[in-house]
């Protein structure tokens, strides 16, 4: 595994299968699919799948989506990170997303803000990546704000598996 990376109130380390029950539990959930597709999983087996292909990414590309653990208890609350993606997506390809996913009972407290401002500090500063992007369903005014909060500029908005999403980007300072 990886080195783990650590916030106030926050542990991120690699997805492991130990997570799966509580991961089962936030993507079960209809209310966490809302602006993800609508299509919450229905069996847990499904997670052990999802945790093995999150870890082929992180053996192809270096990085992937992390475990978010609260520091205090252990309890996994749900999973955030930088993901390579290679499929084309609003005009880019081969591109680094930032993305996040919390347990419902964690809502609004802040932790996907402060996940997402150590992994775009852990994109620039040891990934030394150029710029991540990511995109939002239009109508998630939470996601919304959480991007801007990580510093994340709105650029457009595009149709993508006939919802409308918006775009954002951060270009890392220090190739500006």
């Amino acid at each position: 595994m990886k080195k783990t990376i650590e916030t106030d109130r926050l542990i991120l380390r690699e997805l492991v299968d130990s997570d799966a029950e509580l991961m089962f539990e936030m993507e079960s959930n209809p209310n966490v699919h809302i602006f993800v597709g609508k299509k919450p999983l229905k069996h847990i087996d499904e997670v052990y799948e999802y945790i093995r292909l999150i870890q082929e990414q992180y053996a192809a590309f270096g990085t992937g989506r992390w475990a978010v653990v609260l520091k205090e208890t252990g309890e996994f609350i749900g999973w955030s990170g930088i993901k390579f993606i290679t499929k084309e997506i609003n005009n880019h390809q081969d591109f680094y997303e930032i993305g996040y996913r919390f347990n419902e009972k964690h809502w609004g407290k802040g932790y996907a803000t402060e996940a997402g401002k150590a992994f775009i500090n852990h994109a620039f500063n040891e990934m030394k990546v150029d710029a991540v992007y990511a995109y939002a369903d239009e109508g998630n005014a939470n996601s919304r704000k959480i991007l801007e909060k990580l510093g994340l500029q709105f650029i457009n908005t595009f149709e993508y598996e006939d919802e409308t999403e918006v775009w954002y980007e951060i270009k890392n300072p220090k190739n500006i």
